[in-house]
């Protein structure tokens, strides 16, 4: 059998919990939302959450919220799924990209203040993600972002219960925004969740998933339908209470694996001091990706790419102004490969992984002794946000 990458932990308290949503017969926006709202705001540490049908709908209603529009212009990292920047230009609005830092895959601070230096005024907002799990230097960025009057949004879609100095991602933006697509940290099948402290943001978010419908029932602006169902809101508050555990078993594994190949030819993650990685992801880097995944794959063990085309690269961005060097997240689309790290695995599983990547580290000699060129294999990507 393979390795999965990914490979969500459900089990009776979800079941049961999903039959007492389908006894009740309240299967759309119901009580169950208001309860998961209400305890996954408490879990970020701030005032309202607000659920909604998923990651890209959650980003989309937040921007929306902040008064993000046509003429507008919002900067983010060009290295992440396309959904951060989708939800921008969905809003009407211009983005603009600035790169990474090359160890942490999160937005370059002192990129982006040179940016905003130059920006004379004219950036409304900055989209900050917390990349494969581990918290951006999202202190640093709210000063950015108060110095120089624009709003900050969090995708922390990968960052369930990531803290910097503390306090968990997702309470340091104007809004932060999550997805509970069945690869997070914790799933409800799919849905999103928007947080904030301001009660007028939350009041917008609300409307703008639910058609535009205001307390009283009138319609008062436009909006979609993007509310999450009370059985996704029901296997997400189980999960919810899970989230810890899952963390730590995370973590652990992580750990493992950073000890058990620290003497081979790849790059492991890095794990900031005053930063809690939650590692939805585990991912490395090595020169030759296509051998390195060719020989897992060969052994049993799945990989996949996160992410092998910067957004500006992709073909639906074609036209869209780059004014920025971007290289480091270039490079990195070309050698990170991310390896299993879920809850579901077991030391065994563990140790096929770090065999398979022993192997990987002995073919490379043999062809180096040989000099043949390494093999190919065509990069796969999901996208799940």
């Amino acid at each position: 059998m393979t390795v999965p990458i990914a490979d969500p932990v459900l089990g009776q308290a979800e079941k049961e919990r999903v039959e007492a949503v389908v006894d009740d017969g309240q299967l759309a926006d119901g009580p169950e939302v208001r309860r998961f709202e209400d305890e996954f705001a408490d879990f970020c540490g701030t005032a309202h959450g607000v659920a909604t049908s998923n990651g890209t709908t959650a980003l989309h209603a937040a921007l929306h919220a902040l008064g993000i529009g046509s003429g507008d212009r919002v900067l983010t990292t060009p290295f992440s799924f396309v959904a951060t920047a989708n939800a921008v230009r969905h809003c009407g609005a211009d983005v603009g990209f600035v790169d990474v830092d090359p160890e942490t895959y999160a937005l370059d601070a002192d990129a982006l203040a040179a940016r905003l230096r130059e920006s004379g005024g004219d950036i409304d907002a900055v989209v900050v993600v917390h990349l494969y799990g581990l918290p951006a230097d999202v202190g640093r960025l709210r000063d950015l972002a108060d110095e120089h009057d624009v709003a900050l949004v969090e995708d922390a879609c990968q960052a369930h219960g990531a803290t910097f100095e503390g306090e968990r991602v997702g309470s340091f933006g104007d809004v932060g925004c999550f997805s509970f697509y069945p690869t997070k940290n914790a799933t409800a099948g799919e849905g999103g969740m928007v947080v904030t402290d301001d009660a007028e943001t939350a009041d917008r978010v609300r409307q703008f998933v639910d058609h535009g419908q205001a307390a009283d029932g009138t319609h008062e602006t436009l909006g979609h339908n993007f509310r999450m169902t009370s059985v996704a809101a029901a296997i997400g508050r189980v999960q919810l209470d899970r989230l810890p555990d899952f963390t730590e078993t995370r973590r652990d594994h992580a750990r493992y694996l950073t000890d058990a190949l620290a003497d081979l030819p790849v790059t492991t993650p890095t794990d900031p001091p005053g930063r809690t990685h939650v590692y939805n992801q585990y991912t490395v880097r090595t020169d030759d990706r296509a051998q390195f995944r060719e020989v897992l794959a060969d052994a049993g063990v799945d990989t996949a790419v996160y992410y092998p085309t910067p957004i500006h690269q992709e073909p639906a961005y074609d036209g869209v102004d780059v004014d920025a060097d971007l290289s480091h997240a270039e490079r990195a689309a070309n050698e990170v490969v991310s390896l299993p790290v879920h809850p579901a695995l077991d030391r065994a599983d563990l140790d096929r992984v770090v065999a398979a990547v022993r192997d990987y580290a002995e073919e490379s000699d043999r062809q180096s002794c040989s000099g043949s060129g390494p093999t190919t294999l065509a990069t796969r990507t999901e996208g799940d946000t």
